[in-house]
């Protein structure tokens, strides 16, 4: 399977009406080189997006999700989300998939969607909410804004 790429960019897409979206070339290289087009899409439990793993990436963050001391309602809620919702799908040959309605649903798509690279796996979002988000942050993050500790940590 080789080593894990880098997803990175903002890049604009369509779905069509059945739900099927074409990955972008940029993305669609690295899922073949790791996985074979086979991803896992699951709901972001934060965020009103889908996120998509390659599926070796998922299979170890199921893992860590698994041994998550599940007595713990919080992450009892998180594991029923984050794993509920998992769907194993696979580009075509013409690097399409096809999402299912839950994850539709979830995501409030439409035809413009926004896909999201994140290093280590996609986020998916609705043109709209994916603009409000931006916006947002850029706010949240303007000059006078107080940063967290683990952004302090950073040099950029």
């Amino acid at each position: 399977m080789g080593k894990t790429g880098v997803f990175r960019g903002v890049q604009h897409i369509n779905m069509d009406a059945k739900g099927r979206l074409a990955m972008p070339a940029r993305q669609r290289e690295p899922l073949r080189e790791q996985c074979d087009g086979h991803v896992v899409v699951t709901i972001d439990t934060q965020s009103t997006c889908l996120v998509i793993y390659p599926l070796p990436e998922w299979e170890r963050i199921e893992k860590d999700i698994q041994g998550l001391p599940a007595l713990n309602p919080a992450v009892k809620r998180f594991q029923r989300l984050m794993l509920g919702y998992a769907t194993d799908l696979q580009l075509d040959a013409n690097g399409r998939m096809l999402l299912p309605q839950p994850l539709r649903d979830h995501g409030r798509f439409d035809k413009k969607l926004v896909l999201v690279g994140q290093g280590n796996k996609l986020e998916l979002w609705s043109e709209t909410l994916w603009l409000q988000e931006r916006e947002q942050a850029l706010l949240d993050s303007g000059v006078d804004a107080e940063l967290p500790d683990e952004l302090m940590s950073l040099t950029l």
